[in-house]
């Protein structure tokens, strides 16, 4: 379990932070309602609720800072409960002018019980969040009336030429005749005695021309209140007749003293101008630890320089960086087999197998075919199996031991390509039901998604077995093909299979694969099994009979099983029988088994390549009837690549035919050069030598038969069935002596039902 292992805990828990942290700065940017103009509305209720004859007060709160804590937490609920008017923010709102943090404050506003104003300051104007502004709330300098007094707003950062703005203030004030008159600027035009936290030169109101303009203004237009924000402090000084208030603390950095301390300022306007402020100060309480870590916060806070937000997500990634780094430098790992293992407890007993797979009869195919003949051996063994399948149309009415799953799209010219409907419950409610102790998989996408996710929600063991090259089926994906095939074909096998208890493969070769790509989990070779004893009990009469029905004479008989497909390789063999008619007298057929949506496109080829004699396309055969078909052949071609291990190589030597194949991973295993067929590399002339050496040759045809015969009958269904339940049993042993707890009596009892 994870929770046993505190460092894989706490690598876990901070991926799950940095998994948040962009989470939430997805839905602020991209879920979170859209909003403009706030202001408009904001002046409006203002309006309505302040008259000239009557006295008013608001809050003037400074650094908000997309705080939670303070701001959410502290000052709105005080400023909800209280009989203020309005509020204003001084400046930085926001810790940063991104589109989250302006959606955020937007968010924390949104708490608030009564209007507010928002000043355009240095925060604000941080990464191009002046256009954010803009749309978001409104122009950047304004002036409102209210009731009997004036509020003016100014752009200190730059944004708005200064110039332009002074020239504004003097005409406005020359005719306004408010009784009280009070300006919010985000930088201080006046430096206060105290110094502040991470004090810099550009924190105060530049450039000097502007600074010396305001302060002009201010005693010419008789201003009586300047606040500004952008220091963490609070601050309040006389000039003339105008008091400049800093006020910094209602949320970000605060050091605690007597000059840094959260709080806000509340300001009172009577009906004949008269103004009155009272600094509202926040009782925040600190352990000594917790100061002491706040020391250390703002140290970092130097180093990075960045909002709260941010700075987690950078120490979570690095935390996690770090924390993955021990683990693969410190923390020794056994990478050999557990030999302790006693898989006897699940041997002794019938098991119950869950097996999901994203195609199954009457889909003729590798995969439905080997799912059935491993089905059938296991029921034989005293197993009950559930395959959870697609729906076909001409499926078999009664199927007591498959789950058939609707289809939300089907692919290929003959809806040979399903996409089950994995999202319906009923799916989840009868595997559930049935109880499995393992869940097999058979593909690493879809149906097979969900069998993984069903094993882990019901702790118990997933097997995987690699039937197909992904890579080779490139044409069928709606993406790029050397992306599909070069990354993430490869990508999609090792993430699913490395979440696996166990993988099965059939061949050496194919395990050197899984480990070349990264597959960590354990791999058992396991090649599939075919039905050996059908083959031997077709008769002689019967292979007559279907060949008079063919039409066949004397001729040499070629035989090929295969879906026509692009990765099958199937032109290749049309263009080498080509050159072999051209090559031999002695006389032949090709026979091509298996439908699939090239099927017109390679009969033309046939016809125009003039091979109608020599190659037919038979289609597609009922699977009980293919032994027939096998028996009647003297030799099996087969050229795909994309092969894992070839099953109709092994049923073909199982009829007693050598096989001439294209060197591939699925091929190597299976067919011993000389001894039962011959491997060529994708070279038509070396391919098709072969081909004419057991054409013309009958006594090495009827040699490489025997041997091929031998070779084929330590594959039966019944020995692979065995394996595959060893391996079951194996990997229960292993799972449940590392990962989960041995089951209760009442699990017991229902897997028995």
């Amino acid at each position: 379990m994870i929770f046993r292992n505190p460092l894989k805990l706490l690598f876990y828990l901070c991926l799950l932070i940095v998994i948040l942290l962009v989470g939430y700065k997805a839905y602020l940017n991209f879920f979170m309602e859209d909003f403009a103009g706030v202001h408009t509305k904001q002046a409006v209720q203002i309006h309505r609720g302040i008259s000239a004859t009557k006295p008013f007060s608001f809050a003037v709160v400074g650094n908000i800072n997309n705080s939670v804590g303070i701001f959410e937490e502290r000052i709105i609920p005080e400023l909800n409960a209280s009989e203020m008017d309005f509020m204003v923010s001084a400046g930085n709102a926001v810790s940063g002018g991104g589109e989250d943090k302006y959606r955020a404050l937007y968010g924390l506003l949104d708490h608030l019980n009564i209007p507010y104003l928002l000043t355009f300051g240095s925060h604000e104007y941080e990464d191009f969040g002046s256009f954010r502004f803009y749309d978001h709330f409104g122009p950047h300098f304004y002036s409102i009336q209210v009731g009997n007094s004036r509020l003016i707003f100014l752009d200190s950062t730059g944004k708005t030429p200064w110039q332009w703005q002074m020239r504004w203030l003097d005409d406005l004030l020359s005719q306004d005749t408010s009784k009280a008159r009070i300006l919010f600027i985000g930088h201080p035009p006046l430096k206060p005695k105290e110094d502040a936290l991470f004090e810099q030169p550009e924190d105060y109101l530049a450039p000097p021309e502007f600074r010396n303009a305001l302060l002009e203004a201010a005693q010419k237009h008789d201003i009586d209140m300047i606040f500004s924000a952008n220091l963490s402090l609070y601050s309040e000084m006389q000039q003339n007749n105008t008091q400049f208030i800093t006020t910094g603390g209602a949320g970000g950095l605060i050091l605690n003293d007597d000059t840094s301390f959260y709080h806000y300022v509340q300001v009172n306007v009577s009906s004949k101008g008269e103004i009155t402020h009272s600094l509202q100060q926040l009782e925040v309480g600190q352990h000594p630890i917790l100061k002491r870590l706040e020391s250390l916060w703002f140290f970092v806070y130097s180093l990075f320089y960045t909002g709260y937000l941010n700075f987690l997500l950078i120490v979570a990634v690095f935390a996690a960086i770090a924390i993955r780094l021990y683990a693969i430098i410190f923390i020794g790992k056994d990478y050999y087999p557990d030999y302790n293992l006693d898989p006897t407890p699940w041997l002794e007993r019938p098991l119950r197998v869950a097996m999901f797979t994203n195609n199954y009869l009457p889909f003729i195919g590798g995969v439905p075919i080997s799912i059935a003949r491993l089905r059938r051996g296991l029921e034989q063994l005293g197993d009950k199996l559930l395959v959870v399948a697609p729906r076909y149309k001409d499926q078999p009415e009664v199927e007591e031991h498959v789950l058939r799953v609707p289809s939300l799209l089907t692919m290929g010219e003959k809806r040979e390509f399903r996409l089950a409907n994995i999202f319906l419950g009923r799916i989840r409610k009868r595997v559930r039901a049935f109880y499995p102790d393992i869940i097999h998989l058979h593909h690493p996408f879809w149906l097979g998604s969900l069998g993984l996710f069903m094993a882990r929600r019901l702790k118990v063991p997933a097997i995987y077995t690699y039937h197909t090259r992904l890579e080779h089926y490139a044409h069928f994906v709606p993406l790029p093909g050397l992306i599909f095939r070069n990354l993430i074909s490869h990508a999609l096998i090792k993430r699913f299979a490395n979440k696996c208890d166990g993988v099965i493969v059939p061949t050496y070769s194919t395990e050197e694969y899984l480990r070349m790509i990264g597959v960590k989990t354990p791999a058992f070779v396991q090649p599939t099994g075919i039905e050996y004893a059908r083959f031997q009990a077709v008769t002689d009469n019967e292979i007559s009979k279907l060949r008079k029905t063919l039409k066949l004479g004397d001729e040499k008989i070629f035989i090929s099983v295969s879906r026509l497909s692009n990765e099958k390789n199937i032109d290749f063999m049309i263009e080498a029988i080509s050159e072999l008619q051209q090559a031999t007298s002695k006389p032949f057929h090709f026979l091509m088994i298996g439908e699939g949506h090239q099927k017109e496109r390679l009969q033309n080829k046939i016809e125009a390549l003039g091979l109608e004699t020599h190659i037919t396309l038979v289609g597609a055969v009922p699977p009980e009837d293919m032994a027939m078909w096998y028996r009647l052949g003297d030799a099996f071609l087969f050229a795909s690549k994309s092969e894992t291990q070839g099953m109709v190589i092994l049923e073909a030597m199982a009829a007693g035919l050598p096989v001439v194949a294209v060197r591939s991973s699925g091929i190597d295993d299976v067919v011993r050069h000389g001894f039962n067929g011959y491997k060529t590399p994708e070279r038509q002339d070396q391919w098709c030598a072969q081909v004419k050496h057991l054409l013309e040759n009958d006594e090495l045809r009827h040699t490489l038969s025997r041997q091929a015969l031998a070779f084929a009958k330590d594959f039966s269904v019944e020995q692979f069935a065995m394996d595959i339940r060893e391996i079951y049993a194996t990997t229960l042993a292993h799972c449940y002596k590392n990962r989960y707890k041995p089951r209760d009596e009442k699990r017991k009892k229902r897997r028995v039902i």
